[in-house]
């Protein structure tokens, strides 16, 4: 398991997100496709933030707040995801050890990682689900041919 890649656990194909977006946009894709964390890209898929589901529930107006339903969907639809992204996040290279992707993520309190190739751009993105996948898939085949 020690030499396990990035490459080989990530998820390539990525739904990111552009910094223009808006938030009730981004949430929704969260929503409609699962995700906790949408990378945020430009137009030539050169990583520039991150954003995840805490972010965007941060963003939203607490219960308590004076302003109707209509100023609230106005505000909420003005703001893009560039106004409460993490710019510049940790990141991790395709070639980076299994190993390597899960103390980066220890030590800097995150649950997931985008891939960046060695151009800049983004190769995917690497979750503790992705790496929890890997240790499971690895403990069955393991136990499998132990003798009982």
């Amino acid at each position: 398991m020690k030499k396990e890649l990035v490459r080989n656990w990530m998820t390539q194909d990525v739904i990111t997100v552009t910094p223009q977006m808006t938030l009730p946009e981004a949430h929704q894709i969260m929503m409609d496709e699962e995700i906790r964390r949408l990378p945020v890209v430009d137009a030539q898929n050169y990583l520039v933030g991150i954003v995840t589901l805490g972010d965007v529930r941060g963003a939203q107006p607490s219960p308590a707040t004076s302003l109707s339903i209509w100023e609230l969907n106005y505000l909420l639809s003005s703001l893009t995801v560039e106004k409460i992204m993490t710019p510049q996040p940790m990141t991790i290279t395709p070639d980076a050890t299994i190993g390597d992707a899960a103390r980066t993520m220890l030590e800097h309190r995150v649950s997931g990682l985008p891939v960046i190739n060695p151009d800049g751009k983004l190769a995917g993105i690497i979750t503790e689900s992705d790496i929890f996948s890997m240790v499971v898939i690895h403990e069955w085949s393991d136990s499998e041919a132990e003798p009982a």
